[in-house]
């Protein structure tokens, strides 16, 4: 959906009227979100940078990587090592301090028409001013997208579902992480070359992708294997969506070996982590080995099908 100007103008507007509690929130509520090695006076520098940078990317739509303050975020980062994850890190945070604060506002509130359009125009300004600040913090050998399905990578995925459990725990609600591993890639690979398994690995990403919510964080989990997880979401619909991405996938991906003339399926096997109820004392990449493991499961018993595993915290 396409915001319009006046739109994007008002929730600028009202996150800049705000601009305090959503940087003490981000800097405080959520332990100063991993940069505590910088000292207080340049964190509240840093917050403010970002913020700046977040409110213009909600206005214009856009943020242009030769905007001024963005070199000037870029220069702190790398004055005081912050790398892109724990840059991303501090933007998710501010993200869902910015909804937190748009949900509270009069105009606006998470039953209101226009919250999935805010959600939208939140998450991908926060990613916009990851983008254009990783130039001057790229150094740290974190990237933030995959080159070859633009999805975001590992380090990405374990950073956002790391900063979810705090926040479920913190609000209550429950979560989900879904894994799909493509099956019989290496035999895809030796029959029809790699360039087939990365046209596989291309278009199963675009698929991904375009499926889940906006809200979702859809990742590149490694050569075969993505992840989506999604916040805010009742067990039973997670193990839906889960089955019909597999089902959609399984219709879709009828790939043509031009060499051989040969048509080949392809298919995913799907695991699925439900967490009711999220505890401070878990740990992101403990999850993800859960959801990994499921989906391991899954493709023993033979591969295109979903195994869904509850997590009782």
């Amino acid at each position: 959906m396409q915001e319009s100007v006046e739109l994007r103008t008002q929730v600028a507007r009202i996150l800049q009227g705000h601009a305090g509690e959503i940087v003490t929130d981000t800097l405080g509520v959520y332990p100063f979100a991993g940069i505590e090695h910088v000292g207080a006076e340049d964190r509240a520098r840093l917050g403010d940078l970002a913020f700046q940078l977040l409110t213009t990317a909600v206005r214009d739509g856009e943020l242009d990587a030769d905007y001024p303050v963005v070199a000037d975020l870029g220069r702190l980062a790398v004055q005081h090592e912050v790398s892109v994850r724990l840059l991303f890190t501090v933007m998710y945070l501010m993200e869902r301090s910015a909804l937190d604060q748009l949900a509270q506002d009069e105009s606006f509130g998470i039953e209101s028409e226009p919250w999935p359009t805010l959600t939208q125009m939140l998450h991908r300004a926060s990613l916009d001013v990851c983008a254009a600040a990783s130039e001057h913090v790229g150094r740290s050998g974190h990237s933030i997208v995959d080159p070859l399905t633009t999805l975001h990578t590992r380090a990405v995925f374990v950073a956002a579902l790391e900063k979810e459990i705090q926040r479920a725990e913190r609000f209550g609600y429950p979560f989900a992480v879904i894994v799909l591993d493509v099956d019989d890639l290496e035999d895809i690979n030796a029959k029809h070359g790699r360039g087939a398994g990365d046209r596989v690995i291309e278009r199963i990403g675009i698929v991904v992708r375009n499926y889940f919510r906006e809200t979702d964080w859809v990742g590149r989990l490694g050569e075969d294997m993505f992840g989506v997880l999604m916040p805010d979401i009742q067990g039973f619909n997670a193990e839906r969506l889960a089955e019909r991405i597999r089902v959609t996938v399984q219709e879709r991906m009828r790939l043509h070996d031009h060499r051989s003339d040969e048509a080949y399926a392809v298919t995913v096997s799907v695991g699925v982590l439900v967490v009711p109820s999220a505890a401070r004392a878990m740990k992101a990449e403990v999850l993800l080995e859960q959801a990994v493991a499921a989906v391991g499961r899954a493709g023993a018993a033979g591969g295109n099908r979903v195994l869904s595993q509850r997590l009782d915290s």
